[in-house]
């Protein structure tokens, strides 16, 4: 994902740096012989192995960017909850569902330490029984999907969503289930795809192919299918790759069909005194800009809008405005 100059350089880190293309096919006579993979195999059953590689690669990347920005997670919690104390205050948030907690949950972990009541949803079973072993317990972990959280329903003041909703089978679903999860006046972070993301480089985040955010749908889905059936290198060997791209005005629409009813971007909850803006005047001048034009504030979040979304449940019990 991308942000701003103006806004910190790395928010939000994804393993997907480690950016390295294999074919795992058997060559003959120099061209692949794809379809020898499924002689014994149905199609349907998808890339043989590929949650045992899923599972190999996305632990291997945690590693890697572990040793490569130490502390960058615990840096994120503080941004993340600065930026939640900006917008509603921290003393409402308790209870906190990290959705797709993957096998190394570490935001879970820091949240456990800041002694908030944390559940991490997972739906690879492989990375829910992995996510349990690193926190020593099954009493944090679940296994289930975004589509179907097994919580109940006005149980959790915040949900965190990250890098999910792009890869989930029903974006609507998802935030459904989100929102029923949710308290009246809980809220949820979302970061996701960004399909305007402007790249020099062509990086979109997902997927091993410059300029894939930009592909039309037709080609997208072909890599899709390319990727879960023939070369799974294409989206660094996940299950389930990203078949969901954003913009924020996506988000919001998204969003207010679920029933949540204010948005607001990491660009109206960052501060002049955040380290990545004080720092520099003309950063402080440009977030100025930014932030109280609504022409400018459109031009920053078609390149920031899926860094992240804070979506808020209505409480009719609350005074707003007085």
């Amino acid at each position: 994902m991308m942000q701003m100059g103006l806004l910190e350089a790395v928010d939000k880190p994804k393993p997907t740096t480690l950016e390295t293309r294999t074919v795992d096919t058997e060559q003959i006579g120099g061209r692949h012989r794809m379809d020898k993979l499924y002689a014994n195999r149905k199609l349907a059953q998808g890339y043989p192995g590929l949650e045992r590689r899923a599972f190999e690669w996305y632990t291997n990347a945690l590693e890697e960017l572990d040793k490569l920005r130490p502390g960058e997670r615990s840096a994120y919690v503080d941004r993340l909850f600065t930026r939640l104390d900006r917008l509603v205050g921290l003393d409402r948030i308790k209870d906190v569902l990290v959705l797709g907690c993957g096998p190394r949950p570490l935001l879970a972990e820091a949240l456990i330490r800041k002694s908030y009541n944390v559940v991490g949803v997972e739906p690879v079973p492989s990375l829910a029984r992995s996510a349990a072993k690193y926190l020593g317990s099954s009493d944090n972990i679940l296994q289930g999907s975004a589509e179907e959280i097994p919580l109940p329903s006005n149980s959790q003041d915040l949900v965190i969503s990250e890098s999910v909703l792009e890869h989930v089978d029903s974006p609507i679903k998802s935030l459904n289930e989100i929102f029923r999860a949710l308290r009246p006046g809980g809220l949820t972070f979302i970061s996701t795809t960004n399909r305007h993301r402007i790249s020099l480089k062509g990086d979109n985040g997902e997927y091993n192919l410059k300029y894939f955010n930009w592909l039309p749908g037709i080609i997208k889905e072909s890599f899709v299918f390319h990727h879960l059936h023939y070369e799974p290198s294409l989206a660094n060997y996940s299950l389930r790759p990203a078949v969901h791209w954003y913009s924020y005005a996506d988000l919001c629409k998204l969003g207010r069909q679920a029933g949540f009813h204010q948005f607001y971007s990491v660009l109206d909850v960052t501060e002049y005194d955040a380290p990545s803006i004080a720092k520099s005047r003309i950063r402080t001048l440009l977030l100025n800009k930014v932030k109280f034009n609504p022409w400018l504030r459109a031009l920053a979040l078609t390149q920031i809008g899926g860094d992240g979304i804070f979506m808020l449940k209505r409480d009719d019990k609350a005074e707003i405005g007085t």
